[in-house]
């Protein structure tokens, strides 16, 4: 791959999210979308009229993969086809961007994590909070030490998604296990142990399907590794997007709050104006198909995501207290 070609694409999977990661992967200048293929033909051909007009829409996934020549896949379908489409595109030679969750199972994971392990492709899970600069200032600040160990974490996490799922795959319990813990929940799960670097120890926990198939509303207290002490509220049904997290530290409290990131000492609170880059998966990507990035998004960690999320909905289940 020259400096002036373009990485190649195929989408698979043409809802929202291919919609989003073509708009970048393009933007990006390098990057180009040249197949796309979705199970609703009319959903294909939607974003190639819109953002990928050179593409070839693919009648398969492995006519999608037959296409020539081809670099990497993005996978955005519903959770319980990432695992054969991961393999089949590790067996085509390909690198692979993957959207979250990344598999229906805790084998599953543990079997993509030790494919990617043999492979000498690339393979990154779409964890899109790694790349944005408020998670990463908090975690620049929380592994820099100076603030003294971490005594209690904290995270509020609010959405209108019941809302939008009805008629979907997400209100079907086969495929989204979870619910929105499950689904959106785990990009939120996973800020967690990337900020903190702290496993989860244990987990109790109380969800509500209000009305839906699938778990809407969760809440959780649990522990992280050293006796941090973790509370989690997932509310799916609210009336709009948000999120907080908070690091409550030995000597400051470092919090994300109203899309800022601030700092909070002797009673005093001030915004943080040194921040970290943003950027995005498909930019982090990218950096890591040119060599100039780490990949910050291994399928590794995929595996603590699973076993919390686990943990809650089998102490929402059973009204017990669940140790990982």
């Amino acid at each position: 791959m020259t400096a002036h070609q373009a990485w190649r694409f195929g989408v698979v999977g043409c809802g929202r999210m291919g919609h989003l990661h073509s708009e970048r992967l393009q933007a990006d200048g390098r990057g180009q979308v040249v197949a796309l293929f979705d199970e609703s033909p009319e959903a294909a051909r939607r974003l190639q009229q819109e953002k990928a007009a050179s593409a070839r829409l693919c009648s398969s996934f492995e006519d999608l993969l037959a296409t020539e020549p081809l670099d990497a896949v993005v996978i955005c379908t519903p959770t319980t086809a990432h695992f054969d489409q991961v393999h089949a595109s590790l067996a085509r030679g390909v690198h692979v961007l993957c959207e979250k969750p990344l598999a229906e199972s805790r084998q599953r994971i543990l079997d993509l994590i030790a494919a990617a392990g043999r492979s000498d492709r690339h393979c990154m899970l779409a964890y899109q909070r790694r790349f944005w600069w408020t998670y990463r200032t908090l975690r620049r600040e929380v592994r820099s030490g100076q603030w003294g160990p971490i005594r209690a974490v904290t995270s509020h996490n609010v959405e209108r998604w019941q809302q939008t799922i009805a008629g979907t795959w997400r209100d079907d319990p086969a495929v989204n296990v979870g619910g929105f813990v499950g689904d959106a929940g785990s990009h939120k799960i996973d800020a967690v142990f990337y900020v903190t670097g702290l496993a989860p120890v244990d987990a109790w926990a109380r969800s509500q399907n209000q009305g839906s198939h699938v778990q809407v509303n969760t809440s959780v207290s649990g522990r992280l590794a050293g006796d941090v002490l973790l509370c989690m509220d997932f509310i799916g049904n609210a009336q709009y997007l948000g999120e907080d997290l908070h690091i409550h530290c030995e000597h400051a409290d470092l919090m994300l709050r109203d899309r800022k990131v601030w700092i909070a000492e002797g009673n005093a609170v001030r915004e943080l104006t040194d921040p970290e880059p943003d950027s995005n998966p498909d930019v982090g990507f990218l950096d890591l198909l040119d060599g100039v990035g780490k990949n910050i998004a291994p399928f590794d960690c995929a595996l603590p995501v699973w076993d919390l999320t686990a943990a809650i909905l089998q102490s929402g289940e059973q009204g017990t207290l669940v140790e990982l």
